[in-house]
């Protein structure tokens, strides 16, 4: 059950963060078009993302997340899952500050740079990389890298039970 678990975590990360680096990309081609229809044909794609992709692969994120904290609750405890969280947080923050400036300028409410929707993409890159390391490598006393224990209710042990040292 866990690895089913698993697996929809992981489609969910790869929806919402595979469509904020596209959407943030595609944002900054936007800001320098001069064409009025790619401008609108750009605008669709971009809200097509945010509401096709990024937003139900964040939502099936975050919901496979609590499923799987609550198989194995002693998670909780852990240094690296707090910093996950806290950056997972982040995460969010800069998924909504990138939909409501998007939103924004399609309306014609504000003017956006390009130089802004890269801070956005190197902002949500940075934050990705830096929980791909908190997940994988565990630091802060998790026990170090843990491929292997995914499905383990003990930390040193993998999914088959066998004692990993």
């Amino acid at each position: 059950m866990v690895a089913w678990i698993l697996v929809f975590h992981l489609i969910g990360l790869v929806f919402w963060l595979g469509s904020l680096m596209v959407v943030t990309h595609i944002l900054g081609v936007h800001t320098e078009e001069p064409s009025p229809e790619a401008r609108a044909a750009l605008g669709r794609v971009e809200m097509r993302l945010f509401k096709g992709l990024a937003h139900p692969g964040a939502a099936l994120m975050v919901i496979s997340g609590a499923i799987l904290v609550g198989e194995n609750p002693q998670y909780l405890r852990e240094p690296w899952l707090h910093a996950k969280l806290l950056l997972v947080a982040l995460l969010v923050v800069l998924d909504l500050r990138a939909y409501l400036r998007a939103s924004a300028y399609l309306a014609g409410k504000i003017q956006l740079r390009r130089g802004e929707c890269k801070v956005l993409h190197g902002a949500i890159s940075l934050v990705f990389f830096s929980i791909l390391i908190l997940v994988l490598l565990k630091p802060f006393g998790g026990g170090g890298p843990s491929l292997l224990r995914y499905g383990s209710s003990r930390p040193s042990e993998n999914r088959t039970g066998a004692s990993l040292k």
